[in-house]
This record gives C-alpha cells, sequence and structure tokens, in this order.
C-alpha cells in the first residue's frame, strides 16, 4: 500500500456517509417539528364527555390553595385532586322549594321558520313570537317558568342574564343542568331580589340559539314603582342581516303626552357593541339592572351598549309636543311622541363616560380588603383548540380547554383585572354576580358606581372591576359575542365545596356554546 493511497481511505469514508446524513437530517428537522405540534394537537383535545370540574388549571387568586370541590392545581383535562371532604351539589342551590310562586309562566320553545321585514328567517321562538313574552315581575317576587321543549332540535335551556339567580337555575348546559330534548321540560324558581331590566336566553349551542331569537325580556320594577309615566322595553336584535327592535324590522313609535317622561329599557341581545344617541336630552337611569347614583341631563353624547347589556333612559317630551327620537345604532330608533322626528339625528363625536357619571356612594364593601385578586388577559395566538390549528382567543395566555378556574370562597372580596390583548373588542360577562367598575387603563372611577354584568372592552384597554363573593356555584364567566365562546374563550368561577353532576357532551349532548 503506498502513502498517497493510504490519504484517499479517510476521503472514501467520508463520502460514503454523506448520503446518511442527507436521509437523517431531515428526518430528525421533521420529527423536531412534528413531535411538538402533535403533542399540541393531542393535549387540545376534549374527551366525547366531560365535567367542567376537570378542566383548565385553579387559580387561587393568592387565596388559601383549598379543595375547590376537589384539590389541589389541576392539568389540562386531567381532573382536578379528589377533595378529601364530600362537596355539595350545585343542584342543592335553589330557591325554598315550599314557597308558593308570585308569577308563574308556561314559555314553549319551537324551532321554526320567522317572517322578519317581510323576509323568511331560519330561527326559533317561545310561545310562537321571537322575540318572546316579556316576564314582569316586582320585586320580591318568587317567579316559577315552566319550560317545555317542542320542536328545538339541539335541546334548550334558559339563563336569566344579568339575574343572581341560585346556581341551579343558571340554566347554562352542561354546568347546572342538562339541555332540555324535544318533549323535555324544566322548571326555574327564582326570587327577583333586584328591581331592573334583565333578559333571558339560551345557553345550550347559544350562539346559533340566540342570534335565532330563542330570546326575550324581564322586566323587575321596585316595589314602589317607578317615576315616568310610560316604561317600555326595546329589544334590540339582527335577524338574518336586519335591524329589529321588539322584533319588527321598524321604529318602535310609543305614542305619550307632551310634558311626560318615559322610561325606555333598551336591551342589546346581538353578538357586538351598539351606540343610542337621541335628538334631545336624556337621563341614563340604570346600567345592566343597577340604578345610577344622581344621574344628570346628557345632550351630545351617545352610550355605548355592550353585548348583552342593558340601557334604561329617561327621555321627556317636550310640551310642544315634539316627538323625542332615542337612534338605537343607525337602522333603528325609539320615536316618543306624536307623528314626527323621522329622520335620525347627527351622532354624536363623544360618549358618555360611565366613570365619571353621576354621583358616588358607598359600595357596602372595601376592595382594598381583597383576599382574591385574579388576571383576565385576553390574547390571541396561533395553536390548536378541540383538535384544530388556528388563530385562537387566549386567557392568561392559554388555550381552551387549559383555561383558568377562577377559585373563591363565600364571602371572599375579589378583585380582577381584565385586560384586552387580542386586538378586537370583547363583551365579558360573569354570570351569577354584578361587578363594580374601580378603574380603567389605570385611571379611578369618581362618579356613580358603575356595576355591570356585561362590560364592553376594547383593543388595548384594561378594566379593574371588584365583586363579592355572595352566590355560590360555578359560574361561567365569558366573552359575550357567543362566536368568540364557542371559539373556546370561556373560564369559569368556582366556589369551594361544590360541585356539578352534569357533563359537557354526554348522554344530553350539553353544548354550552
Amino acid at each position: 500500500m503506498t502513502a498517497s493511497s493510504s490519504r484517499r481511505r479517510p476521503t472514501a469514508g467520508v463520502s460514503s456517509g454523506r448520503p446518511v446524513l442527507k436521509v437523517v437530517l431531515p428526518i430528525l428537522a421533521t420529527i423536531a417539528i412534528v413531535a411538538p405540534l402533535a403533542w399540541l394537537w393531542q393535549a387540545s383535545r376534549v374527551p366525547g364527555s366531560y365535567s367542567v370540574m376537570d378542566m383548565g388549571y385553579l387559580d387561587y387568586g393568592g387565596g388559601a390553595m383549598h379543595d375547590p370541590a376537589g384539590g389541589g392545581p389541576g392539568g389540562h383535562m386531567q381532573g382536578h385532586v379528589h377533595h378529601s371532604e364530600p362537596s355539595r351539589l350545585i343542584t342543592d342551590l335553589v330557591v325554598d322549594t315550599a314557597r308558593p310562586a308570585d308569577v308563574r309562566v308556561d314559555l314553549v320553545a319551537r324551532q321554526q321558520t320567522l317572517t322578519v321585514g317581510g323576509r323568511s328567517v331560519s330561527g326559533f321562538t317561545v310561545n310562537g313570537t321571537s322575540p318572546g313574552p316579556e316576564i314582569r315581575a316586582t320585586q320580591g317576587d318568587l317567579i316559577e317558568v315552566h319550560l317545555r321543549n317542542d320542536s328545538v332540535a339541539d335541546g334548550v335551556t334558559l339563563h336569566w342574564h344579568g339575574v343572581d339567580v341560585p346556581n341551579a337555575m343558571d340554566g347554562v348546559a352542561g354546568v347546572t343542568q342538562d339541555a332540555v330534548p324535544i318533549g323535555g321540560e324544566f322548571t326555574y324558581r327564582f326570587v327577583a331580589t333586584q328591581a331592573g331590566s334583565f333578559w333571558y336566553h339560551s345557553h345550550q349551542v347559544s350562539n346559533p340559539q340566540v342570534a335565532g331569537g330563542l330570546l326575550g325580556s324581564l322586566v323587575v320594577t321596585p316595589k314602589s314603582g317607578i317615576a315616568q309615566q310610560v316604561d317600555v322595553s326595546a329589544i334590540a336584535h339582527t335577524y338574518g342581516g336586519l335591524r329589529t327592535i321588539n322584533g319588527k324590522a321598524e321604529d318602535l313609535r310609543v305614542p305619550v303626552h307632551p310634558g311626560e317622561r318615559v322610561r325606555v329599557r333598551v336591551i342589546n341581545t346581538d353578538n357586538g357593541p351598539m351606540t343610542i344617541w337621541t335628538n334631545g336630552s336624556y337621563r341614563l337611569l340604570a346600567v345592566d339592572g343597577t340604578d345610577v347614583h344622581q344621574p344628570t341631563a346628557v345632550t351630545g353624547r351617545s352610550v355605548t351598549l355592550t353585548a348583552g347589556a342593558r340601557a334604561d333612559l329617561e327621555a321627556q317630551v317636550p310640551g310642544d309636543g315634539t316627538a323625542v327620537r332615542i337612534q338605537l345604532s343607525k337602522a333603528t330608533a325609539v320615536v316618543i311622541g306624536p307623528q314626527g322626528a323621522d329622520v335620525p339625528p347627527p351622532q354624536p363625536d363623544h360618549d358618555l363616560d360611565l366613570l365619571t357619571y353621576g354621583s358616588p356612594t358607598p359600595l357596602g364593601f372595601d376592595p382594598a380588603q381583597a383576599t382574591r385578586r385574579f388576571d383576565y388577559l385576553v390574547g390571541r395566538r396561533p395553536g390548536f383548540v378541540k383538535g384544530r390549528p388556528g388563530m385562537w382567543w387566549s386567557i392568561n395566555g392559554h388555550l381552551f380547554p387549559n383555561v383558568p378556574m377562577y377559585v373563591v370562597r363565600e364571602g371572599d372580596i375579589v378583585v380582577m383585572h381584565i385586560e384586552n390583548r387580542s386586538g378586537e373588542v370583547h363583551p365579558m360577562h360573569l354570570h351569577g354576580h354584578h361587578v363594580v367598575v374601580l378603574a380603567r387603563n389605570g385611571v379611578a372611577a369618581s362618579g356613580s358606581p358603575w356595576w355591570v354584568d356585561s362590560l364592553n372592552v376594547l383593543a388595548k384597554e384594561s378594566y379593574d372591576v371588584a365583586f363579592v363573593a355572595n352566590n355560590p356555584g360555578i359560574w361561567m364567566d365569558h366573552c359575550h359575542n357567543l362566536k368568540h365562546a364557542a371559539q373556546g374563550m370561556v373560564a369559569h368561577l368556582m366556589y369551594e365545596g361544590f360541585d356539578t353532576p352534569y357533563r359537557i357532551a354526554g348522554p344530553a349532548d350539553n353544548q354550552p356554546e
């Protein structure tokens, strides 16, 4: 063997290894990319049937880490550690069963074609109409509603939006009850402890059912009555692209005498915010069923009403009988008084700021003494939800179902920081509670206490809100753009020591969103 031949052998060996590397390196690179994606895909999937108590992770908000209905921090769809002490089922959270009802209503839900503005629209009715019948009660009344599903194929429930009902009556399929199948029935019983404007809607497959008109209004008047001579509800809803008031694609005309005052209860049942303005002055009497303290006359300002929210406005017909026009966005209006005011008034350039409107009054508790502090940070990022890739809403950086489960004890004072980093507006709705706004973008509230159950959070906006944990159970805390909720923008508020026997999907096919 010569020296020159000896030097060529290593070269031949290196050359023979290159084809192997060309095959192995792409395989390793593919594995490095695909393996994490496969894990994320698998982690995003949900079982065919599961309890909300098994979702996500527990967030104690700085409070003591006791078992909510079971145990310590939970993992993604793995179930929280089982409790050492027996938990109480939320089905026990009802009003006195021996107390007779003061107001009793029978409601029948149907899936049928609606006629709106001369067009046929697929939708739903309650007692043959959409919106369904308005339920009226006096503060303190026990309301009993008997629901029967006549023909809604996916099943139905009724959620009492803005009413702090006992948890068993909240009407959320898979959380507080099973969906009512065709031919099935369910009875809701609750005491109307708070006067105000509220509404009811399905919380089973809620996005299509609410959009299709399975809803109605609930009005609770104080025992002393109201100061206005006329009281009217205006349910704003869009059917198949047609904007309506009380189911009609036309203005709502309210005949009143000159000098009379009218209370107009505006209810936004759509998925996005709406704007309200008038051709004269008005007072904003209440927001989300809670009175504004010392409301003053407003001119040249509009009111933004988020999805699910309500606003009670007072308008007075001038002595000369000129009609007052309350514009509900650009398409429809409430016209008060005689014929006239047919031309929409110009939309104001500025909104009424509820952070400063009205006068301060005590809250009844001290947020500075909060025992739980939570973050609800809304974002948007790529990933997998229920096995599907895409851009999804996130809560505190997590995608559904690995979302926070906020844990409280009865009596806690809770402060929550809500921040919108997603680029789109979100109407945030906590079931079973009203929250008071402490600050927006770091600026403290200085007007009347601004109590809400549905809060309009704009992109790049933040709110600090507070409430007392005084209504035990398991409560949804979600975006009331119901399309967003169906895409996973849902968390829950859980009270320690409570559990639910109901399951998402399962034999009842519970699908709350």
